[in-house]
């Protein structure tokens, strides 16, 4: 092993063991979040309800994230990873963050040089995210007539729509044959089943399914 290999393999274990405590962390401080309010008020925690939300919720958001783990980890790395899942905003912020720093560096998925690059953005993502939140919540006051104007309001409801529009447009036309198909299902489900527009998280384990059976398809047909 030479020295570049030695240090990249010390930096990948350096992320693994500080990310790992940091989610571990993160993971105890989001649990005691009631324990800590209740003390606070002098009550107590119903554990049976407790736990019984928490079952409600893992029911589904365990399996998104499964999922999320699956398809996004192998884009941001291991430090963009960790980074990622511990700050939140992954498929909005981070994806699109790391996507657009790796297509300007030109580096490619499984490098070194993709790692840093990806965990770069993701952190630049992070910082900057807490910035503008630290000054939204000193400018609230003054901003909220222009916030609630009725003018500026369906542009703040589709900016996500708008970014994933431009930034899927860029990867399916590298593989229309894959993703026309599951965009047109996924499209339409949409449009005839409305609630689904919220649901993307959801809608990511049928259609990336689908597109993956297409591909492996397609590849033993020799069409790819």
């Amino acid at each position: 092993m030479n020295e570049k290999e030695k240090f990249l393999n010390d930096l990948n274990n350096s992320l693994h063991r500080i990310g790992r405590i940091m989610t571990v962390l993160t993971v105890l401080l989001l649990v005691a979040v009631p324990f800590l309010v209740s003390g606070i008020y002098g009550t107590s925690v119903d554990m049976k309800g407790f736990l019984a939300g928490i079952a409600r919720v893992a029911i589904v958001y365990v399996p998104v994230a499964i999922v999320e783990f699956l398809v996004y980890a192998p884009m941001l790395g291991t430090g963009g990873s960790y980074l990622s899942f511990i700050t939140g905003n992954v498929t909005n912020m981070k994806i699109p963050c790391a996507i657009n720093a790796k297509d300007i560096a030109g580096t490619e998925v499984g490098t070194p040089e993709n790692e840093i690059v990806t965990t770069l953005s993701t952190a630049t993502s992070a910082i900057v995210t807490t910035l503008v939140i630290v000054a939204g919540v000193v400018l609230l006051v003054p901003l909220q007539p222009l916030l609630q104007s009725e003018t500026l309001l369906p542009a703040f409801n589709n900016v996500v729509p708008a970014l994933f529009g431009a930034l899927g447009l860029k990867y399916f036309s590298k593989s229309p044959k894959i993703a026309v198909i599951p965009v047109l299902l996924m499209t339409l489900l949409c449009i005839f089943v409305p609630s689904m527009i919220n649901q993307t998280s959801i809608l990511i384990i049928p259609s990336g399914g689908l597109a993956l059976l297409i591909g492996y398809l397609l590849f033993k047909k020799g069409k790819l």
